[in-house]
């Protein structure tokens, strides 16, 4: 009896061992990668950067983000950013993940991996893909499908009118892939006896949609909406590559201006002050939203 308790207490702590050993390299690269980069972008935010015997200043980097107005700017232009992406993605999204339902699982698959092929290439090569479609000149795609029907060309990136119309008419036409196919996820596991319930009672397709498919997809909603903000809210490589900002700084994003200070200007202080700001807004959004749209999740 002792030796079986003794084989048992080895056997438990090898197990324990074990485990904390796996534990110990999720922690190791979470340290590494997430824990320091973010203890010293707040000792940083407090100092003027210098490579050699930074200079502290306390919250003086903070006082002059909040006091810059282009900050303020580039806080509105995400802000606008995000309210026309996120809604209308998540509603492009639900549904076309609606309208490919009834198709044979193959052929849903087929879409699913057609939609979803955009987000394996490289954001770079989008970027030059779309710059083509805005050509400004004459014999670009846009432009010749404005003089089929008698409009002028456009300057589309240059113009301060339509410059992020053109950044959100990008996102929105490049960026579903991962959203349908969680969405399709959450429809596959709708329970069939619900729908077959709404056609005895004689409901219609729409109703079906109001009434069983999205209070029972809310939370797959609410968590593309999360992480959709979170991500529309660091949105860096469109801007930085289609328009650099301009015109005027009309489609200078947080993202884009956080990483102009710290690798253009050299103001490393500031950009982790920007940064730290940042890091807050989104962390109040995503609990607001939690407090909204949390509270009567249907599962």
């Amino acid at each position: 009896m002792m030796k079986t308790n003794q084989k048992k207490k080895k056997i438990n702590r090898a197990d324990n061992i074990s485990g904390y050993l796996f534990i110990g390299v999720a922690m190791i690269i979470f340290i590494m990668f997430t824990l320091y980069p973010v203890i010293s972008a707040v000792i940083t935010s407090l100092q003027k950067y210098k490579p050699f015997g930074s200079e502290w200043v306390a919250l003086n980097n903070y006082v002059d983000a909040m006091k810059s107005s282009l900050f303020w700017k580039s806080i509105k232009n995400t802000v606008l950013y995000t309210i026309i992406v996120v809604p209308c993605s998540l509603l492009i999204s639900f549904i076309i993940s609606i309208m490919i339902l009834p198709f044979s699982r193959k052929l849903q698959s087929v879409f699913k991996a057609l939609y979803y092929l955009p987000g394996i290439a490289s954001g770079v090569a989008i970027a030059v893909v779309w710059l083509w479609l805005y050509d400004s000149s004459p014999s670009g795609i846009f432009n010749r499908i404005l003089g089929i029907f008698g409009a002028a060309s456009q300057n589309w990136l240059s113009s301060s009118k339509t410059a992020m119309l053109s950044l959100i008419l990008m996102a929105l036409l490049s960026s579903h892939g991962s959203n349908i196919i969680i969405y399709m996820a959450a429809l596959h596991g709708i329970d069939n006896t619900y729908f077959e319930a709404a056609e005895i009672d004689g409901a219609t397709f729409l109703q079906k949609v109001r009434y069983i498919v999205f209070p029972l997809c809310k939370p797959t909603t609410l968590f593309l909406l999360v992480t959709g903000i979170i991500g529309s809210f660091q949105v860096f490589m469109n801007a930085y590559m289609m328009t650099g900002g301009g015109p005027d700084n009309n489609t200078t994003m947080i993202g884009l201006l956080i990483f102009n200070n710290a690798f253009t200007y050299g103001k490393y202080g500031l950009a982790c002050a920007q940064a730290i700001i940042l890091a807050l807004v989104i962390g109040l959004l995503t609990m607001l939203q939690f407090k909204v749209m949390g509270d009567d999740i249907e599962y």
